[in-house]
This record gives C-alpha cells, sequence and structure tokens, in this order.
C-alpha cells in the first residue's frame, strides 16, 4: 500500500479494491475523557483485519498549556503534567501508536493543531508524524486541515476504478438540529468531482447520500443523462464530554451525550449497464464502528 503526497493536502493512495479503510477523526488523544478503550479496540480490530486507517483532524486535544485560556488542572493526564508538556504528549502519543503505525496511511489537521501552532508556533502533529515514521519506519502523510483523497483502486481484471474523497475537518457548532447536515449542503455546492465529502469537528455521527444528474457527451452514443451519488460522512469524536450530565463547559452549553467512533470504507465491484454499456462500476459501502 503506497500513499504519495502532491503539494500541502493531495493524497492518492494506490490499492485494491478489497482494500479497507477505518476513517476516523477528533481523537482528542492526551485529553483524560478520550475512550481509549474503545479506541484501542477499534484499532485493534483494523489491525487484525488488514483495515488501513485514516484520520481526519483533532488527532490532538492539547488544551492544558498556559496559553489556553480553556485550560482546567482536571483535564490533564498526570503523565504530561510537566514543565515540556507538548513535548510529553508528542513522545507518549509515539509510543501508544506505534503498534498501529505501519496500518495509518494519513492524518490532516484539525483546530486543535492548528491553535497549537498559532500560539506556540510549533506543528504537533508534523512532529509527533515525523517521529512515528522515524521509530517505525513508516510513511505516514501529513495532510491538510482540507483536501483530497484519492483511491486508485486495482481490480482483479486488470481495471482501475478512482474514488475521490474531499476531505475537511469542519467548521461551527453543528446544531443540536441540524447536526451540521446544513453544513453538508454548503459543502456539496462548492466541491465539484467529489464521490464522498468527508467531515468531522462536530463530534456527530451519519452518513447522507446526495443525488446529482448531470449531461454527458459520448463521440458513439452521443448526448445522454448520468446520474451519481455523493456520500457525505461525518465522523464522530472518541472524547466523551457529556459524563453523568453534572458539571463540565459541554453539560453547561446544553450540549447532549454524543456518539463515539466513525466508519470502515469498503468496495463492492459489478458489471452493470451504465447508460447503455457494460461497464464496471464501483459501489461504496460504509460501515459504523462505534462504543456500543
Amino acid at each position: 500500500m503506497q500513499t504519495i503526497k502532491y503539494g500541502k493536502n493531495i493524497l492518492i493512495t494506490e490499492c485494491s479494491t478489497e482494500d479497507k479503510f477505518l476513517m476516523i477523526s477528533d481523537v482528542h488523544w492526551d485529553n483524560p475523557k478520550c475512550k481509549r478503550e474503545t479506541l484501542k479496540k477499534h484499532l485493534d480490530y483494523a489491525v487484525q483485519n488488514g483495515i488501513w486507517i485514516v484520520i481526519n483532524g483533532d488527532f490532538f486535544c492539547l488544551m492544558q498549556g498556559k496559553y489556553d485560556p480553556r485550560r482546567n488542572k482536571k483535564d490533564i493526564l498526570p503523565e504530561h503534567n510537566v514543565h515540556n508538556y507538548l513535548d510529553a504528549v508528542i513522545e507518549d502519543a509515539v509510543d501508544w501508536w506505534s503498534p498501529y503505525a505501519k496500518h495509518i496511511l494519513w492524518i490532516g489537521y484539525g483546530n486543535h493543531e492548528t491553535a497549537i501552532i498559532k500560539n506556540t508556533e510549533t506543528d504537533p502533529l508534523q512532529r509527533f508524524v515525523d517521529l512515528l515514521n522515524y521509530k517505525n519506519k513508516t510513511d505516514v502523510q501529513v495532510g491538510g486541515y482540507g483536501g483530497w483523497w484519492k483511491l486508485q483502486l486495482q481490480h482483479k481484471k486488470h481495471a482501475t476504478l478512482a474514488f475521490n474523497v474531499k476531505y475537511y475537518h469542519g467548521t461551527g457548532g453543528g446544531g443540536a438540529v441540524t447536526k451540521g447536515v446544513i453544513q453538508n449542503n454548503r459543502m456539496g455546492v462548492m466541491i465539484a468531482g467529489a464521490d464522498c465529502i468527508w467531515m468531522g469537528h462536530v463530534h456527530e455521527l451519519y452518513h447522507v447520500i446526495d443525488g446529482q444528474e448531470s449531461l454527458e457527451h459520448h463521440s458513439k452514443r452521443g448526448y445522454f443523462i448520468k446520474h451519481k451519488y455523493v456520500h457525505h460522512i461525518r465522523t464522530a469524536a472518541y472524547k466523551e464530554e457529556y459524563g453523568a450530565g453534572d458539571f463540565g463547559y459541554h453539560v453547561e452549553k446544553g450540549r447532549p451525550p454524543k456518539p463515539i467512533g466513525g466508519y470502515i470504507l469498503s468496495f463492492d465491484t459489478a458489471y452493470e449497464t451504465d447508460n447503455g454499456r457494460e461497464a464496471l462500476l464501483l459501489h461504496p459501502t460504509f460501515t459504523q464502528v462505534r462504543d456500543h
């Protein structure tokens, strides 16, 4: 498996139609509220079943430095409550994630990573990936806050199929009613050519499908109408903030318990009639992985 990075935020993965991918985001790994048991369960499942791992932002939380007005002593793990806080988190993370390094393809930025770059002038995600690769002799790539992930899927019949994912960590607060789906509608208007639009950030978990119609032309068949599906994926977090609903920022803001988990992307293929001709078509499947 090889993932090649073009520029700052274009990732091309050459793979097989039989490969599978665990899509997660908002891990907040260093936060005491991160459900590491669930995270480990999902990562172990991926390793045991040969599933590749991709992470769309907020890998770290990193809110306990003196630069952050949100810092709170109860929100830092004892092993990270030291004078070199950022170094301790990154080095500890490298040790914890090393068993999974050979299965991680890429990690993108979230607002928690970009806040560290802005406030401390160091890049925690790049530092983590560099150390992880050095220790494990791997080639994990760093994506952008947003970008494109193109899957070049080799079929056993020697056909190559493409699946284009527009990834973007996310923006806004999601909304108690819409849960961020309105942002998918906005992305659907501004993004062209995506088979899947993937976001995180608002700690929701859903899969919404939009249909599109286009006018196409073929030199032999002339004009025809083509239908296409765009899959909108929102991956949740691994940080559980609601607890018993007694105290905390999440509770005071009136926010509900949030789902935990992500999706496994897999593919089926079939020869079907497509606008009057027999063609090999790609059918993606998104399977939820969650805490219960």
